[in-house]
C-alpha cells in the first residue's frame, strides 16, 4: 500500500515524499532549495479545503519561500507574491504560461497565491525559481 498524504496520523519523511512524487524534477527542486537557500524544510499537515494533506513548507530567515504540495508524478508549488515583490511590472519577462497563471489568479489583500503545477524543467519551472528568488530578496 502506498503513502496516503491525507493520513494525519502518519507524518512522512522527505524520502517518502520524494518516492511518492517519483519525479527527478522534485528531487532537483528540493536539492536546489537546500543548496541555494539552505532553506528550513518543515513537513506539515494542511487542512486547507483546496489542498488537504502533507506538504513541505520552505523558509529562509523566518520568511516563507514557498509551499510544496506533493502529487503522484508531479508537484505543486505555492508562491505568494505581493506588492513589495513588484512582480506585476516584471511579468512581461516571464513565460506566457506564467503570465496567464498570474493574470488568472485573483488578488486578495494585495497578494496573489500562485499555485504552479510542475512536472518538467520548462520555462514555467524556471519562472517558479525566479519568483522564489524575487520573494527571497524582497524586504
Amino acid at each position: 500500500m502506498g503513502l496516503d498524504l491525507r493520513d494525519i496520523s502518519y507524518p512522512p519523511s522527505i524520502e517518502e515524499l520524494r518516492a511518492y512524487v517519483g519525479s527527478r524534477l522534485f528531487d532537483q527542486f528540493y536539492e536546489f532549495m537546500m543548496e541555494e537557500y539552505q532553506a528550513l524544510c518543515k513537513i506539515e499537515y494542511s487542512r486547507d479545503v483546496w489542498a488537504p494533506g502533507w506538504n513541505l513548507k520552505l523558509k529562509k530567515a523566518g520568511k516563507s519561500l514557498c509551499v510544496v504540495y506533493p502529487k503522484e508524478g508531479y508537484f505543486t508549488v505555492l508562491v505568494v507574491v505581493g506588492r513589495k515583490e513588484m512582480v506585476q511590472r516584471l511579468m512581461p519577462q516571464f513565460s506566457e504560461e506564467m503570465q496567464t497563471l498570474y493574470q488568472n489568479t485573483k488578488e486578495g489583500n494585495g497578494q496573489r497565491w500562485l499555485m504552479i503545477d510542475l512536472s518538467a524543467d520548462t520555462p514555467l519551472y524556471q519562472d517558479t525559481l525566479r519568483l522564489i528568488r524575487i520573494r527571497r530578496e524582497s524586504r
